[in-house]
């Protein structure tokens, strides 16, 4: 009796009921045994205090929110625990239909998501307002003359600093301010964001400030204009240009970037003094080549924390930087890209500079002991981005997947092959990530009833660690999950990663990828061996399955079919015929069976294209492929080269071993296709994101292989093959991944499939694409053959004297006409095959029968026959 039957009386009536009832979900949750009791408390009176306790707040601009604890005094370790309810639980293919169609949904999740239409039109009619007052030459002059009574205050000759930032300032009303005028001794000025146009006349105004320092004229029209060198070639003294250090740059730039310079403290040159007690410098995103030669432990000798992130560093050598940083005898923290200008490793970075305590907020000792590679507590959140143009549910099909989690239904007989995906109320999303969290949560069902049909799906929230008044309240996102499963990698789905690293990562798979050439060094030559296996006395080969279409038309006189497996010679079922079967139902190795093994080579995605790429490196006919066990890394380099170059960045995630196109998503997210992995062990295959189509529809091809003998290969292709054909018309509208009958072509288990028999298919597709399809299936023919060399070669142990199997193999063809393997399928569905009547549309061209099918691949497999076949 399972614990949920125990509870007879149908309603949990007492702890007693719920601790008995729910063990196994207290267990795998992770709750403290001590808070078993409050939570079966507050679940009965469904009782949700977590607004009492915990306050939401924005941050980073508005674009996330955060969880502290606004209850007054401390929250102890493991004292309490807290329900959060589930905003929104879907599958996700009914995603964006939801969001379209249940009222009220998308306002509610853009919100939590932060992207809600109302606040994004309230801040730009507040730019508006802004707009109109500070667009008018007033309001500017009004700034402007405020300034100078400043400095006229510290004396006509201080050097000045203007801030004439997004003020609506254009190419006249900059000719009108005559600030050259009034601040003769100007040392920076900032017109980033405003309305300058005319390049010519912004450098005429610009030129007569010859003591500027600084300049920012981001965010204007006239930038690409080439005002850029003119500028550089124009003003002597610039050391920095829109943020950058330009090749002058010296102390007083070095200065601005440790806070000693600034608006605050205009000045135009800088004393040793000054220089001397410098603790921290932020050189982070300048655009520096080669750092200044001003920056020397000798000018800045007190010199504790620097940060040298986001610059290319490339006109010094990576030795001669160490060189120059580890004569900081003072410094202690820094900050760097790895791999970087300092190289490729954190631990190699350590062994040059022993002084440094603090590597990318990293404790040094913390590295060395883990032996991290790459390194970085300070990544930047990835917050959801989208256009002005996008509806709302589209912007939250963009931003969910910084906020999904997920679980699978399950009971005691099967576990449910389609993920929940679903999202924590606005208390429990605002909740960010820390890799020393203070919370934690888990998803909890409650079955008030004792049964899994009335449970109710919460998140459950306890503290970890004492928290204080104020504190942010935080979770690990990757709860449980170390470097051996990718951790570092994974919360790129959350953070700004270094891309370098995964993009030598990618260069480094792809070097590996090219020199693996199994097949194309070693080609086999063997004769085939394989002979009729019909006994000498005429006799009938008795064949046991559990297939209802060998059942129905395999009618040949030469097999006879036998409910005893005992007693057959030919075992042709679905199932996978391991030693536990064999045991089961007693069965030896002289019995032929419908599968060979080491199979799943072929049959498995990932094993396939591990296969193949084993065997022949990267050829054009598998997509670029990825096992996203193994593999994140370089897939996440490969997503972003591909960003970089502007290039097709599609992808398809397939389950490793499911059919029917169950728990596949098409997708060009990043962070979504890192939190797919969480549904379970996938392969991310670069989507074919231009097929050739057929009157303008996507469509893939089933054939049909008869395996005879691995080492030798000796293989056949069935002359049946069939067209599947998707239901809609083929778009790359970002709404239309999450229709199925647009990007996948399997109809036959959703109601709606357009069959077309081959003949047909062939002839229209000729005339639409003003080809022949015979060139077509040679290549076909060429790929398929390639693909069982791979397994022939990589996998010898596949070969077994008594298999005789039949795969099916799809293929899609890309438009330049190029096939490309999307999977080898065990024992596959042949309804169709045995449903219609077609004909060949190569060889002899003749009618091949459906109720003839299964005697023709018997035929060939056991008999020697080549009817309605091929060799390959």
């Amino acid at each position: 009796m399972s614990p949920a039957e125990a509870v007879t009386e149908g309603r949990i009536r007492s702890y007693e009921d719920f601790a008995r009832v729910h063990a196994y979900l207290l267990a795998a949750a992770g709750v403290p045994p001590s808070l078993h009791e409050r939570l079966y408390r507050k679940l009965a009176d469904e009782v949700f205090d977590g607004g009492e306790v915990f306050a939401v707040e924005p941050c980073e601009g508005g674009r996330q929110r955060r969880l502290v604890l606004a209850a007054e005094g401390t929250l102890g370790r493991e004292s309490d625990v807290f329900l959060v309810d589930h905003a929104w639980s879907f599958r996700l293919p009914d995603a964006l239909k939801q969001l379209r169609e249940v009222p009220g949904l998308a306002e509610r999740m853009a919100a939590l998501m932060c992207v809600d239409l109302d606040r994004r039109i309230e801040t730009e009619d507040s730019d508006e307002q802004d707009g109109e007052r500070s667009g008018s030459l007033e309001h500017v002059l009004q700034i402007v003359e405020k300034e100078r009574a400043s400095i006229e205050e510290r004396g006509s000759d201080s050097a000045a600093w203007l801030e004439l930032e997004e003020l609506g300032i254009d190419d006249d009303m900059l000719v009108a301010l005559d600030l050259s005028t009034k601040f003769p001794n100007m040392v920076a000025l900032n017109l980033w964001g405003n309305k300058l146009q005319d390049a010519e006349k912004v450098m005429q105004e610009i030129r007569k400030c010859p003591k500027l320092k600084a300049l920012w004229l981001n965010e204007n029209p006239a930038l690409g204009k080439g005002i850029d060198k003119a500028v550089l070639d124009g003003l002597s003294d610039l050391e920095i240009y829109n943020s950058h250090f330009t090749s002058k740059a010296g102390e007083w730039a070095l200065s601005f970037c440790a806070d000693i310079v600034g608006a605050d403290n205009p000045c135009s040159s800088v004393e040793s003094k000054m220089l001397e007690s410098i603790v921290t410098i932020d050189l982070s995103d300048r655009c520096i080549h080669k750092l200044p030669e001003a920056f020397s432990p000798d000018k800045f000798p007190s010199l504790s924390k620097l940060n040298i992130r986001g610059n290319p560093l490339d006109q010094i050598s990576g030795e001669d930087l160490l060189k120059l940083i580890s004569g900081f005898t003072q410094l202690q923290e820094l900050e760097v890209d790895i791999p970087g200008p300092l190289g490729n490793s954190a631990m190699s970075i350590l062994e040059s500079l022993p002084n440094v305590s603090l590597l990318n907020g990293v404790n040094s000792l913390s590295i060395i002991e883990s032996g991290k590679h790459i390194v970085d507590s300070a990544l930047q959140p990835r917050l959801p981005e989208w256009s002005p143009q996008e509806s709302l549910a589209e912007r939250v099909i963009g931003a969910m997947w910084l906020y999904l989690m997920t679980y699978r239904l399950a009971d005691e007989e099967k576990i449910d092959e389609t993920p929940v995906w679903y999202v924590m109320d606005e208390l429990g999303s605002a909740m960010r990530h820390s890799d020393i969290a203070n919370f934690r949560i888990a998803p909890f069902l409650f079955m008030p009833e004792g049964k899994l049909a009335t449970a109710i799906s919460y998140t459950i929230l306890w503290p970890t660690h004492d928290v204080h008044t104020g504190e942010e309240c935080t979770r690990d996102f990757l709860f449980g999950i170390g470097e051996e499963k990718q951790r570092s990698a994974r919360l790129t789905a959350w953070f700004h990663t270094p891309e370098n690293f995964f993009i030598q990562e990618f260069r480094k798979y792809k070097d590996q990828l090219q020199s693996n050439s199994i097949c194309s060094s070693i080609k086999i030559k063997e004769t085939p061996s394989t002979k009729s296996i019909r006994p000498s006395d005429g006799r009938a080969l008795r064949v046991y399955t559990d297939i209802p279409h060998v059942e129905e038309f395999l009618t040949r006189p030469e097999f006879v079919l036998t409910t005893d497996p005992k007693e057959a010679d030919i075992i042709w079922v679905s199932i996978q015929v391991d030693s536990e079967v064999k045991n089961a139902l007693g069965l030896t190795d002289q019995q032929y069976t419908n599968q060979f093994p080491f199979e799943a080579c072929l049959v498995m995605k990932h094993h396939l294209a591990e296969t193949i790429q084993k065997a022949w490196g990267s050829p054009e006919w598998l997509q670029p492929t990825y096992n996203l066990e193994t593999h994140l890394s370089p897939l996440i380099g490969d997503y972003c080269t591909r960003k970089r170059d502007g290039t097709d960045n599609l992808w398809i995630l397939k389950p490793w071993n499911m059919a029917r196109t169950i728990d596949t998503t098409v997708t060009g997210d990043l962070s979504a296709i890192i939190r797919l992995m969480e549904t379970g062990p996938k392969i991310c295959q670069k989507y074919i994101e231009r097929p050739v189509l057929f009157q303008g529809r996507k469509f893939d091809l089933r054939y049909i292989v008869l395996v005879r003998s691995i080492r030798p290969l000796e293989i056949f292709l069935s002359d049946v093959f069939w067209v599947r054909l998707a239901n809609n018309p083929y778009t790359l509208e970002k709404t239309s991944f999450f229709e199925y009958e647009t990007h996948f072509t399997v109809m036959n288990y959703i109601g709606r499939m357009n069959h077309m028999n081959t003949p047909e298919f062939v002839k229209e597709f000729e005339k639409e694409h003003q080809v022949k399809w015979l060139e077509i299936h040679e290549s076909i023919r060429s790929m398929i053959r390639c693909v069982f060399e791979s397994a022939a070669a990589v996998h010898p142990e596949m070969q077994s004297p008594s298999s005789r199997a039949i795969y099916g193999v799809d293929v899609m063809l890309d438009n330049g006409l190029k096939p490309k393997i999307l999977e080898v399928t065990y024992c596959p569905d042949c309804g169709r095959a045995c449903k219609y009547d077609t004909q060949a549309v190569v060889g002899d061209q003749s009618t091949i029968k459906g109720s003839e099918f299964f005697n023709t691949v018997f035929g060939c497999l056991f008999l020697d026959e080549q009817t309605h076949v091929s060799p390959l």
